[in-house]
């Protein structure tokens, strides 16, 4: 597939957020990136963190027209984000590919709707643990790296889609560190999409949310900030705080806590930890809340 077909069906999306939204001190009031058509009826998929709280969306196409969109659904588990077209876009939607097929050295095109492209390879495909309390059991690492990488469409050879680009991070190569690009598996998609478009959430059980923010250091996970007014804010726990213990299950690095979190339950639950705080070990008792109730809702344009 020659690299223009790709490129019409990839959007840039710009987002307008409230001065007094949750996520808005850390992810700010405007947020652009792009999106990929993945329907004809102007459905687009995104990265969530574009759209969250969003109170106007705004998407633009290749050539150059500007339409207003509707921000359907985020997804905290996978971090997809969905949008509708105010309007008739009439681009084609790009197919899906078979992520699990697509393995480390295979050629992959990332793409931004602004017609930016790079011409990458699949570096790795494994674990990533967010300090946002976010765990992706296998994301999609290519390099080298897109600049625009918010919401960026990443493709096979054949055009089909395989992932939406999240990040930009630091890879550890042999010779030397090496800038990557990090992709959220499409194959996350088609088994929540139609909740997605009926209910605008998953049908699942939200899970837990500390609103902590977190970092790995020798193993051990270190709060490096908590969000304002979230259960670990109100439970005291602080910067510099190591989260040793979830109840009676020792913690060994971030995704191990992220699944010993999730393993206690739904949200609302309570979440007994062992911090050392100075070299004293302290429990603290976290009354565990669904992050989505935090966030503003969107509202139809």
């Amino acid at each position: 597939m020659k690299i223009d077909q790709i490129l019409r069906s990839i959007v840039s999306v710009r987002a307008a957020i409230p001065d007094d939204a949750f996520t808005a001190p850390v992810l700010g009031t405007l947020r652009e990136g792009s999106g990929v058509v993945i329907r004809e009826n102007g459905l687009v998929l995104t990265i969530g963190y574009l759209i969250t709280e969003a109170e106007e969306v705004w998407l633009t196409t290749s050539e150059g027209r500007v339409l207003p969109g509707h921000a359907l659904a985020y997804d905290q588990e996978t971090g997809f984000g969905l949008v509708q077209a105010l309007g008739r876009l009439g681009l084609p939607a790009l197919e899906f590919g078979d992520a699990a097929r697509a393995m480390p050295g295979d050629a992959v095109i990332v793409a931004d709707g602004a017609g930016q492209f790079v011409e990458a390879r699949i570096v790795a495909k494994q674990e990533f643990a967010g300090y946002w309390e976010y765990l992706l059991e296998e994301g999609i690492f290519t390099a080298p790296a897109h600049p625009s990488w918010g919401g960026a469409a990443l493709t096979n050879a054949q055009g089909e889609l395989l992932g939406i680009g999240s990040l930009r991070l630091e890879m550890a190569e042999r010779d030397g560190p090496t800038d990557v690009n990090m992709a959220v598996p499409i194959s996350l998609l088609p088994p929540i999409l139609d909740d997605l478009l009926t209910r605008g959430a998953a049908t699942r059980l939200p899970r837990p949310w500390l609103g902590v923010f977190s970092a790995e250091d020798d193993g051990k996970v270190v709060v490096v900030s908590v969000a304002d007014g979230g259960p670990a804010a109100q439970a005291g726990l602080r910067k510099g705080d190591v989260i040793a213990d979830v109840g009676a299950e020792e913690v060994n690095g971030l995704a191990d806590f992220y699944r010993k979190l999730w393993d206690c339950g739904a949200a609302g639950t309570e979440i007994p930890l062992r911090i050392v705080r100075k070299g004293r070990d302290a429990w603290l008792r976290l009354k565990s809340a669904d992050r989505s109730s935090f966030l503003k809702k969107p509202q139809l344009q």
